[in-house]
């Protein structure tokens, strides 16, 4: 059987000639790694009341990149000046299928933003901007289009945990991988692992050991799988364990 994953797309206002209107978008590359690694796609856009709803129909949730959470969600009093793209909808629509998904066991992959919803949605805290967070520090690139890379170039390398799910998934404990993020983790939320660091001590990979299946990264694996096709190992593995829930849940 083919597991349905769920994606989250992110909003986009368009100024049209016959007025301006709301998208919920997304980049086709997510769609095309589900699709690689043998699950189906579904995108979801936000509807709170109905979040139960989504998730009785899906196998599997993929968390898509995007613009910054509201600082307000993680106890942040002040806006710093590079915060950009926050959607108070799509906050609170994730956040809320993060908890229902990890209450329910919902196999959870979060992707760049998706690794601070996690985060957020458990209690953890964010670094509102690396660079400037970081400024005394060596500070390796984390926006690797600033110098001219492509999306699927390495823009630097990961650190993984021995024995965790990301070293099992790629065969290896280090790892090349893009890059294009200015906010980060910054304290871990309670009942998640870091599993991945950068270079500079940036969270770049998170578990749940506690749930069946959850993991988010820093980077974008969907943007690199072409050409590195052992970046297509973490969808593989939410397809997997997407189709063994929902072979379970049809065994009840």
């Amino acid at each position: 059987m083919k597991p349905v994953i769920g994606i989250t797309p992110s909003p986009s206002h368009d100024e049209m000639p016959h007025g301006s209107f709301l998208r919920h978008c997304m980049a086709a590359a997510y769609v095309d790694a589900v699709l690689g690694a043998g699950g189906i796609a579904i995108v979801l856009p936000p509807q709170d009341d109905h979040t139960d709803a989504l998730l009785d129909h899906i196998d599997g949730l993929l968390l898509s990149g995007g613009g910054d959470l509201e600082p307000s969600r993680y106890g942040a009093t002040n806006v710093h000046e590079t915060t950009y793209g926050i959607s108070r909808e799509r906050d609170q629509f994730e956040i809320d299928l993060v908890r229902k998904g990890i209450a329910r066991d919902v196999p959870i992959f979060g992707i760049c933003r998706g690794i601070q919803v996690l985060n957020v949605a458990l209690g953890g805290s964010l670094v509102q901007d690396v660079a400037s967070a970081l400024v005394e520090t060596a500070v390796i690139g984390h926006r690797q289009h600033e110098a001219g890379l492509r999306s699927d170039e390495i823009g630097h390398d990961v650190r993984l945990a021995e024995d965790s799910l990301l070293t099992e998934a790629y065969g290896d404990r280090r790892l090349g991988v893009n890059s294009f993020h200015h906010q980060a983790i910054d304290g871990l939320a309670p009942g998640l692992e870091a599993v991945g660091w950068s270079a500079d001590g940036l969270i770049e990979a998170v578990t749940m050991p506690a749930s069946s299946f959850c993991v988010a990264v820093q980077w974008h694996p969907e943007l690199m799988f072409v050409h590195h096709p052992e970046q297509l190992a973490l969808f593989a593995a939410l397809v997997a364990a997407a189709r063994k829930s929902a072979m379970a849940a049809a065994a009840r």
